[in-house]
């Protein structure tokens, strides 16, 4: 009898260390799906922010509605510095700009930690389409109005297309995925004939053959794809649009914990095997204090919803 109780004694202390040990792990909150570029990002720094904060650190892959989905759910989490969440353009830029009622405010309703990274971001189309160049693919596009469609895994994607339609006086019809890795397949297999994508998820495949890259829309050409165009050398610098994605916690946690969580991130970003992984995946490391990043957000907010205007995108 002795020894059952000794038993239970343990084994209801190992649960409670179990419970105690769940509630301490901090979740990243992941608005896409695995295998997506942001996934692949926030799994690189996961092992050692967790290490430096002596926590488990967890991502939480939530998809759905453009990434609304998850930044709803990480803006109602409690204010207690267990749950961020990794956000960029889509979710912070896209949705309050583009949606006449967004669930959320981009800047009342989160506590800016850091940048994160960049995104290499290409325009590619499957080799069926006859382009070679992005002038060929407005001259094919012209010639053949309403029958070329585009893929898109986010926003970004979408005020892409905006902005080449409106520069180059084209139709494309939209074929919406709630992620890139969704979408890609139709795209290798020619069911969609062309998708502005990050470097991560389409770069092998153009390597491969299975797509071409016509253009990158980075101000400079990517190291991922060095002998792809910028728009500007393609000819539309129109195109031109700064993509990256960064940390974000529910607003009101104290100041201290997102202080720390953003000294110790913006430390790991210097770490030479973190630049190495971040290298691979075609994304530079980025980084900021939080008042920085929130002064960021607010510019590119203005300037997002200047370029859905002149992109003719309405909110819906």
């Amino acid at each position: 009898m002795r020894a059952l109780i000794v038993a239970c004694t343990l084994a209801v202390g190992w649960a409670s260390a179990g419970i105690a040990s769940a509630q301490s792990a901090v979740r990243i909150v992941m608005p896409f799906p695995p295998g997506a570029a942001a996934d692949s990002v926030a799994r690189i720094i996961a092992p050692p922010l967790s290490k430096a904060l002596g926590q488990p650190v967890v991502i939480d892959n939530r998809p759905g509605a453009d990434g609304a989905t998850a930044a709803e759910f990480a803006a109602r989490s409690p204010a207690d510095g267990q749950t961020l969440l990794f956000a960029g353009n889509t979710q912070m830029l896209g949705v309050p700009t583009l949606r006449k009622n967004p669930p959320y405010d981009p800047v009342n309703d989160f506590a800016p930690i850091t940048p994160v990274v960049r995104f290499a971001f290409f325009l590619v189309v499957h080799p069926s389409t006859p382009a070679q160049t992005l002038a060929e693919l407005v001259e094919h596009a012209r010639a053949h109005p309403g029958k070329l469609n585009y893929a898109s895994g986010n926003v970004n994607g979408v005020l892409a297309a905006a902005q080449l339609m409106s520069a180059a006086k084209v139709n494309l019809v939209h074929v919406p995925y709630k992620g890139e890795p969704l979408a890609v397949p139709d795209l290798v297999d020619g069911r969609v004939h062309l998708m502005v994508a990050s470097g991560a998820v389409v770069a092998p495949l153009v390597k491969q053959g299975k797509l071409r890259a016509l253009a990158t829309l980075l101000p400079t050409r990517s190291t991922l794809l060095p002998d792809v165009p910028t728009a500007a050398e393609a000819g539309m610098p129109q195109l031109s649009m700064l993509i990256w994605g960064g940390l974000f916690a529910p607003a009101k946690v104290p100041t201290e914990r997102i202080d720390l969580i953003s000294r110790e991130v913006n430390a790991i970003l210097k770490r030479p095997d973190v630049r190495e992984q971040f290298q691979m995946q075609g994304v530079e490391p980025s980084g900021a204090t939080p008042a920085e990043f929130a002064a960021f957000l607010k510019e590119q907010l203005s300037d997002w919803a200047k370029a859905a205007r002149d992109a003719g995108l309405k909110p819906e």
